[in-house]
């Protein structure tokens, strides 16, 4: 996978020469360049930013330089605009000057999946307060991409027309938040966005399996059960008796039951999305006991 970072601050992914990503990348499962926005621009102070149209607080990153950017970089994988669909650069709506807004017109829908075809084309990610939240569905989906480009924006965020322009141009445009609160830029969300979604690329990860039955992950995703290793006594505190059993199936029971548990008590909307289906009769009486019906298509609280 190869993967380009756009950023006012591209020293700030320094960091991904560590550990398990850095290894990755000597391996050759990764190939990442950095790119400072402020190459792109002309003027002797190499600004990337300007007031809001409509007026409010702080500034918005220009769509004049990011183009020329990312025109550079996505190159032969533009196609010409369709002129019908071509935005109206004359519009002078108010941004609001809220974070990182996008115009609700190019609000993106939900994500098209990526065929072994639309693999080889890149994806133009841009981290957003706005966008819809970023999952793990996105991440396995994103980890069959052969390229990712990530904008990361700055201020009060990117100019709305820039997503939507590229999206003419047949680009593979997404927009995600990666949670309810607001960063200074989006360096920190795509470095998040860059650990889920590399770590499922195949080689990645020491021990593949450790991956497998983590929170979130599957069709029917639960949090994950409690973790624990030696000693099995520490400071009074003692791991559950069944995990120093040697039964198989009874750990895998209790570890069961335990993320059943957990997600019943700290996130129930997952309960809620289970397909009904797929849980078999320990997973119903586990479900039952916490207060859920479960004979429709999916759990309902009792």
């Amino acid at each position: 996978m190869r993967i380009d970072i756009v950023s006012v601050f591209p020293e700030y992914f320094d960091v991904l020469n560590l550990s398990l990503f850095g290894k990755a990348q000597a391996k050759g499962l990764l190939e990442v360049h950095t790119h400072n926005l402020r190459d792109w621009t002309h003027d002797v102070h190499h600004s990337v930013d300007d007031t809001p149209v409509g007026g409010g607080a702080g500034m918005v990153m220009k769509p004049v330089v990011w183009s020329e950017c990312l025109d550079e970089l996505l190159g032969a994988d533009l196609r010409e605009p369709d002129t019908a669909d071509e935005p109206d650069t004359s519009d002078t709506s108010d941004t609001g000057g809220e974070p990182d807004t996008a115009d609700e017109s190019a609000e993106p829908t939900e994500a098209p999946e990526i065929t072994e075809t639309a693999a080889k084309r890149p994806v133009l990610i841009f981290p957003n307060p706005s966008a819809p939240l970023f999952t793990q569905r996105d991440a396995t989906e994103l980890s069959h991409a052969d390229r990712l480009l990530f904008g990361c924006g700055r201020y009060e965020g990117y100019d709305a027309r820039i997503p939507e322009y590229y999206r003419t141009r047949g680009v593979d445009v997404r927009e995600y938040s990666i949670g309810d609160y607001v960063l200074n830029g989006g360096e920190v969300a795509t470095s998040v966005m860059l650990e889920a979604i590399t770590r499922l690329i195949p080689g990645f990860m020491g021990n593949a399996e450790s991956i497998v039955e983590e929170s979130y992950t599957g069709d029917n995703a639960l949090l994950e059960h409690r973790q624990y290793t030696k000693p099995a006594e520490w400071r009074g505190i003692r791991v559950p008796d069944v995990l120093l059993s040697g039964d198989h199936g009874k750990v895998d029971r209790f570890r069961r039951d335990e993320a059943l548990t957990r997600t019943n008590e700290i996130r129930p909307d997952l309960i809620e999305a289970l397909d009904c289906r797929k849980l078999d009769k320990a997973d119903r009486k586990t479900l039952m006991a916490l207060g859920w019906e479960v004979s429709a298509d999916h759990p309902r609280k009792c």
